[in-house]
Formats: C-alpha cells, sequence, structure tokens
C-alpha cells in the first residue's frame, strides 16, 4: 500500500468513527461519553449548626487571636455531585465566648455530603460561627483542593480586625 492509499484509507476511517459507523469496545465507550450518573446530595437544610456548642472566655478585655485549622473540610459540588476538598481556617478574637472544637468538628462533617457551591461555603461557616459565639472579629478563610487545573480560595470577615493596644 502506498502512502497516499493509506492516508486516503486512514482518512475514510476516522469519518467512519466520528460517523459512529464502526462498531468501538464498551472501553472506548465508556471513556467517551459521559457516565449519566449522580450521587445524591443533600440540601443546605442538612447542616448541622445545632451541634455548635461555645464555653465562656475567662479573661475579658484580653484580645487574644484563636487560630482553628482543619484540612478534612468535604462537601459536594451541586452541579456534578462530586466531592469538593478544602482546608478551613478560621481566625477570631472571642468575646465572651469560645467555640468548642469538637462541636466544630461535627459540624465541619455535617457539610460532607451537602450540595453547596465553594464560593458560599465560606459565607455560611462565618455566619453560622458568628451566630453561636459572637466574636469581636472572626475571619473565615476555605482553599480548596485544585481541580479542573482551578484552585480556589475564599474568605470573608465579620467586623475589621481591633488594633492591638499598647
Amino acid at each position: 500500500m502506498n502512502l497516499i492509499c493509506l492516508l486516503s484509507w486512514c482518512n475514510e476511517l476516522y469519518l467512519a468513527y466520528i460517523q459512529c459507523s464502526i462498531p468501538i469496545t464498551q472501553t472506548q465507550r465508556a471513556m467517551t461519553q459521559p457516565l449519566g450518573r449522580r450521587y445524591d446530595i443533600q440540601d443546605v437544610s442538612t447542616i448541622d449548626v445545632g451541634v455548635l456548642e461555645t464555653f465562656p472566655y475567662e479573661y475579658p478585655g484580653k484580645d487574644i487571636v484563636i487560630n482553628i485549622n482543619t484540612d478534612e473540610f468535604t462537601a459536594v459540588c451541586p452541579w456534578s455531585g462530586l466531592p469538593d476538598f478544602a482546608t478551613i481556617k478560621i481566625d477570631y478574637i472571642p468575646h465572651k465566648a469560645i467555640v468548642e472544637l469538637r462541636s466544630l468538628k461535627y459540624y465541619l462533617l455535617s457539610y460532607r455530603t451537602v450540595g453547596i457551591y465553594q464560593e458560599h461555603v465560606v459565607n455560611r461557616i462565618l455566619d453560622d460561627l458568628v451566630r453561636c459565639a459572637r466574636p469581636k472579629w472572626m475571619k473565615v478563610t476555605t482553599d480548596y483542593k485544585v481541580r479542573g487545573g482551578i484552585h480556589t480560595i475564599a474568605s470573608r470577615e465579620y467586623n475589621s480586625r481591633p488594633k492591638p493596644k499598647h
């Protein structure tokens, strides 16, 4: 077979493939077609805000910054149903109450099957924690794992951070 015949044959084969007139294997089909499935996701109403607890801050007037980090946060993309993994960073200055960490862990775990956009998580967490602990200042940052080549970091602050007193 000369080169021109080979190129002509390859072109015909390609056109036949595009028109789906030649059978393709199950493996090829699975790689070229959407799966057509979606896993069940929960509504934001299933976020367990009621589990959050506080205990008294015993040094009122002495501002400290509490830093909480966890890389175990998971929620679900409401569009695709795929999991989103993030590091959550919570920084705050307590007023009269401190967020109890065990309850915070359970609260964050309640997101694991919730369909919520990455950009909305930071707002929801901040609103819930401010309502619970009533801090002087708080900042929540979500740092998501790269997905599809895109890295998302979102943050929101409650009040402005007080200036240190000298």
